[in-house]
Formats: structure tokens, sequence, C-alpha cells
């Protein structure tokens, strides 16, 4: 039987919020519309959780901003896990800080078709992230084990060096998500260049999904531009360039695909390029950084 996946990425709005029925009331549209299209893997972009701020009023000092944020990460999780499990899809929320003993992290938390949570410290925090910002790097390399299949999960910058997909790739990864939050045209296609160049070294699916639109009420993200897309690599079964879906510059939407899994193994073994075999060959390949495996599936609960 094949193994087959309907990815939405999301194109993202950050609105003002009244209070947080509306970040649910919100939250729960977006992820409806997703799953009545069909949806099984459900992702949100970086920085997509900084709307939270608006509810605590301190949207226009970055760092206040933060502070409210981090503080609101369990309701969050209340309302991803909770969609997450009525549907029986897999979902990763909006990124945006958290504060850690000593530091403040780019976190991205994913949830399992049963509503287990997993989540992802973003390892290369941008120059603005890390001055004026003071994000903290990430150490830990994640794949998320969702049952039918292995999903690697970074964060916009990350998808721009190419070991940290490599990693994700060997420990099991047939998808790497790349959620993003950028300010100009030149940073969205640095991230959409980073997603089809690691489709292809890796030979696995990638996913781009930003977040769009004038958010002129938050210091933090008040410009945000992109479209979010869907790779594969470009060979033999996937459309020539390896571009599966692109969205509409600017305009919230979802945009959809879906996967063949089974096509990767195939690729890998019998393309035109076998890239992920041939991978060890370059020299100083054997320096690369290894990646867990988390099981969110709940199959084992």
């Amino acid at each position: 039987m094949t193994r087959k996946i309907k990815i939405a990425a999301a194109q993202y709005p950050l609105d003002e919020l009244e209070d947080l029925h509306a970040y649910e009331a919100k939250i729960t549209r977006w992820v409806e519309e997703a799953v009545n299209a069909g949806a099984g893997l459900l992702v949100f972009p970086e920085y997509g959780s900084m709307e939270l701020a608006s509810i605590g009023g301190k949207a226009s000092d970055v760092q206040a901003s933060f502070d409210v944020v981090s503080g609101l990460v369990p309701e969050l999780d209340r309302v991803h896990s909770k969609l997450a499990a009525k549907h029986g899809v897999t979902i990763v929320a909006g990124s945006g800080p958290q504060r850690r003993p000593g530091c403040t992290m780019n976190v991205a938390h994913i949830f399992g078709p049963t509503g287990i949570r997993g989540h992802y410290d973003k390892i290369m925090p941008t120059p603005w992230e890390r001055e004026p910002w003071h994000i903290a790097s990430g150490k830990t390399l994640t794949v998320f084990d969702v049952g039918t299949t292995r999903i690697g999960l970074l964060i916009c910058y990350d998808i721009e060096f190419p070991l940290l997909s490599r990693a994700l790739a060997e420990a099991g990864a047939e998808i790497i998500l790349a959620p993003s939050n950028t300010e100009t045209e030149w940073g969205y296609w640095r991230v959409r260049t980073g997603a089809v160049a690691r489709a292809l070294e890796n030979q696995v699916y990638t996913v781009h999904s930003p977040v769009v639109g004038a958010s002129p009420w938050s210091a933090a993200c008040p410009a945000n531009c992109g479209m979010a897309g869907i790779f594969a690599p470009s060979d033999a079964g996937f459309p020539p360039g390896g571009v599966l879906a692109l969205g509409e510059m600017n305009k919230p939407q979802w945009v959809y695909a879906e996967v063949d899994l089974d096509l990767i193994a195939k690729v890998r073994a019998s393309g035109g390029v076998q890239t992920y075999k041939h991978w060890p060959e370059q020299p100083g390949a054997g320096t690369l950084p290894k990646a867990q495996v988390v099981d969110i599936s709940g199959a084992k609960q």
C-alpha cells in the first residue's frame, strides 16, 4: 500500500487579538479548514505565536512582548494539542520566544496525532535574533516519528545550513519542515532556496511556511513577507524543478500538496542521481551532527 500524506503549509497573518478566546477561535478555524481539505500534516510559521503579545498589550516593546508570549505557552500547547488529537493530525504550532533560565530560545512545538507534544529549539539564530534580541542557540536536532513517517523540524535560517538537514535525513526524516519569518523578499528567497537545495541534497520533501502581511502593532514582526512552498527532489516521479506547490505572495492561505512517501525510497535507490547515497563520498562529509528520534505518534502509549 502506497504511503501518502497531504501537507498544509500556512501563509499565516498575525492579528491583534482581544483575548485567548479569539486566539483559540482563529487557530481552530485555520486547522479545521486544512483538515476539511484532507491535510494530515499542518505547518504554521516561525514567530506565528507573536500575535499572542497583543493580548497582553505589550506588543510595542520587543522584550515585553517576549515575556507575554513565553508566559502563554501553556495556552498555545492546550489549543494545538486538543486540535491535533481531535482530528488525528500532526500540527506544528507557530514558534515563538521562550524564556529559559539565563536565556531566551526560539522554540517550535509539534503535536502528534494523539496530541503528544515535542519541541525544537532553533539552532542558528539570525544576526538580528542574536543582537539586539539576545536569542540563544539550541543544541539538539530532533526527528519526530508520527507513525506514518518521520519528520525533521528546523526553523527558518536553519534550513540554510546543509549539515543540519543532512543529520535529520540520516536519522530517518522523509520530510523536513522550515517554518519562517522574513521581512523582505531577499529573506524569503534565501529560505526558499535553502529548502529547495535541501530537498535535492537529501532526497526528501521540504516544507516552507512563512508569516505574511504587515502587523505594525508588533515591534518584533511589523513587516512579514513570503509565500509557502512544498518541494521535492527534482527527479523522475516529481515535477521538473521539484516544486510541488506554491502560494501567492503575501496572501493569507493554506498551500497544499499530497506527497508519496514511498517515492523517496525509490528515488534514493534508482533516481537519475543518488545524492543521499553519495553524500559520504564528499571530502569532509564525516563531520556531521547527530539527531535524536522522538516518538510523538502515541502508538506506544
